[in-house]
């Protein structure tokens, strides 16, 4: 079994995807989907984070950047499970986090980019799920605003909905996803 069909297999384990057919789930943006995916109850389970590293690390071997992050608080353990597995994996490659507030701290400096960059680093966005691509989109746009250079982006599920993948891209960002709704599906048949 490859690392993909393992991680798409632990979704369901750990009961982080749903489908349902007939009444569908609500999504942020108003819509309904047959399809929930909950990307924060599975990097819950230290498994899953360790599948989503390694194949996020695979993915990235040709990419070079400084730092990653992205929105509060979905992409947290997503940018520090994959810079800690780099660092175990390669010393060269000392990945920095960041996480992008969804408003500016109201107290102290007011930021609104809070961790480890610099003006001129290059920066990863990761983000759980692309559906439209609104959540991913706001923390390339804050992240570029504060002068970093952001080219690519990844994601732990396409839902491959609403055009999330080619909104990203229309913004100059190389999307990268680790799985896709196909994979989970299929996960879910093979159980």
């Amino acid at each position: 079994m490859t690392v993909q069909e393992q991680l798409a297999k632990l979704f369901h384990e750990t009961q982080s995807f749903k489908w349902d057919r007939d009444k569908g789930f609500k999504l942020a943006s108003g819509e309904i989907s047959p399809f929930y995916v909950d990307c924060r109850a599975l990097m819950a389970h230290p498994e899953a984070r360790r599948l989503v590293a390694h194949l996020a690390y695979d993915a990235l071997t040709d990419i070079t950047f400084d730092c990653l992050g992205g929105l509060e608080l979905g992409a947290i353990p997503i940018a520090v499970t994959i810079s800690d597995f780099a660092c175990a994996a390669s010393p060269q490659r000392l990945w920095r986090t960041f996480v992008v507030r969804k408003q500016p701290k109201d107290h102290g400096l007011g930021k609104l980019i809070e961790g480890s960059i610099r003006p001129t680093d290059r920066a990863l966005i990761v983000d759980d799920v692309l559906t439209s691509g609104g959540s991913l989109l706001k923390a390339v746009g804050v992240t570029r605003e504060a002068g970093l250079h952001v080219d690519h982006a990844l994601v732990i599920v396409d839902r491959l909905e609403q055009a999330g993948r080619a909104r990203v891209e229309r913004e100059k960002v190389h999307l990268i996803s680790l799985l896709t709704i196909h994979d989970l599906m299929r996960a879910v048949t093979q159980v």
